[in-house]
């Protein structure tokens, strides 16, 4: 008996998984495509704000709040004052009137055929008088405007300014209501950050298994080790890359912002106590973000992988991925649509499906105390994780392996591989 027929004990499964993490995770941070990865989201980020920018203004020049004046020059003046009085009580609730220059100049002025001829900029015209307005626009400014501008009607037509009473305020810290309110706008945006860094990062093990199954890597692996340890490997070294990435853009984003608050406002740093608490607090909401991230990921991951291992070709890849990506969009809806339903059969439903359950339980974070409830939401997240490993490493070594487990040691053989405890094959 030779060397090579002599097979020593093998790597548990986890030494195993290790060992193909290791090589994976050193093999994509050191390899230059990251780099280009790393620096991928920044374009889309530049061009998404500077055509938030763009748009921003656009919206603003073109979206008109003013409302024309097409009365005598006297009931003008009136409402003008009117107008200016009510202003400090009612502030944006008011339109901004201007007087129509072509109703003093033009002799038979009609205010409807000016707005029909889409002369002016105005969201209405006000014509006849004080005590007998009339609102000219479409349904939508009409709906807007009619009471405001009868209101101010209704003061243009005293002789006297009203005196309006002093409010005395009073300001409370908070109320059940700012408190649920700024709760649902934290749980919507943990989720919308949870849903873009996972659909972004996942994407990276689609293709992982496509250049080794045609380079005939995996046929080495997969006779020395089992499927179990080369999927969980794989997936967990993908994940250690996700959160490199997470770090550098996390690092970036808060130079940036250090940056542009400092340029802007003045003050340096980030105070995190200005943002809506969540109901756990803002310690414990991060490590849960961080460990449900890690569950998405490892979820929807296993599912890519198992895509990926089934192709042959990158665009075998893309068109299988294509029913999972859209799968876990609606998953993404059902979980924002649950968040003002909490306890809701619906909302349950979305706790206890695998692939929701991250951004469900990150939204109760964000709006109830109870914790025991993360810590069975996570075991059963876990537990899933190991079903699809499990069951992807089966249904490749089956359809495309063409083998079970009795067949893992002859290959061994014929590929003279050695696989100890001291002596993994990488």
């Amino acid at each position: 008996m030779n060397a090579a027929d002599t097979i020593r004990p093998r790597l548990s499964t986890l030494e195993a998984a290790w060992v193909i993490a290791r090589r994976d995770f050193l093999a994509v941070l050191l390899s230059r495509a990251f780099l280009f990865f790393l620096l991928g989201p920044l374009f889309p980020v530049i061009v998404g704000g500077l055509a938030g920018m763009i748009g921003g203004e656009v919206q603003r020049d073109a979206v008109s709040v003013e409302v024309g004046l097409a009365m005598n020059a006297q009931d003008n003046a009136a409402m003008l004052a009117a107008a200016g009085r009510l202003a400090p009580q009612l502030g944006g609730a008011l339109p901004a009137l201007r007087a129509v220059p072509e109703a003093a100049t033009e002799p038979a002025f009609d205010a409807r055929a000016f707005l029909e001829a889409r002369r002016g900029n105005y969201a209405a015209i006000v014509t006849g008088t004080p005590a007998q307005p009339e609102l000219i626009g479409t349904e939508g400014q009409l709906a807007r405007w009619q009471g405001p501008v009868g209101l101010i009607a209704e003061q243009a037509l005293k002789t006297e300014p009203s005196v309006f009473p002093q409010v005395v305020s009073e300001v409370v810290t908070t109320s059940a209501a700012a408190e649920r309110s700024s709760r649902i706008q934290t749980a919507q945006i943990a989720q919308m950050v949870l849903f873009l860094l996972t659909m972004l990062l996942a994407g990276m093990v689609l293709s992982n298994l496509v250049e080794e199954k045609a380079n005939k890597i995996i046929e080495i692996l997969a006779a020395a080790i089992p499927m179990d340890a080369v999927f969980m490997g794989k997936l967990f070294a993908m994940l250690g890359v996700s959160f490199v990435g997470i770090a550098v853009w996390g690092l970036a984003g808060f130079g940036l912002w250090s940056i542009g608050s400092t340029a802007i406002t003045g003050s340096t740093g980030f105070d995190i106590a200005s943002l809506p608490a969540p109901a756990v607090g803002w310690p414990l909401f991060l490590v849960l973000g961080v460990v449900y991230f890690a569950m998405a990921y490892l979820l929807l991951g296993a599912l890519f992988l198992t895509i990926g291992a089934m192709a042959n070709t990158v665009r075998e890849v893309q068109t299988l991925s294509m029913p999972v990506t859209m799968m876990q969009l609606m998953v993404f809806f059902l979980a924002a649509y649950t968040i003002k339903q909490p306890g809701s059969g619906l909302e349950l439903a979305a706790v206890v499906f695998p692939l929701s359950s991250p951004f469900a339980m990150l939204a109760r974070a964000a709006m109830e105390e109870s914790l025991w409830v993360h810590a069975a939401a996570l075991a059963w997240q876990a537990l899933a994780v190991l079903v699809l490993i499990k069951g992807g490493s089966r249904l490749f070594r089956k359809r495309v392996m063409k083998s079970g487990n009795a067949g893992r040691a002859p290959r061994a053989r014929r590929w003279g591989i050695r696989m100890t405890a001291r002596e993994p094959a990488e």
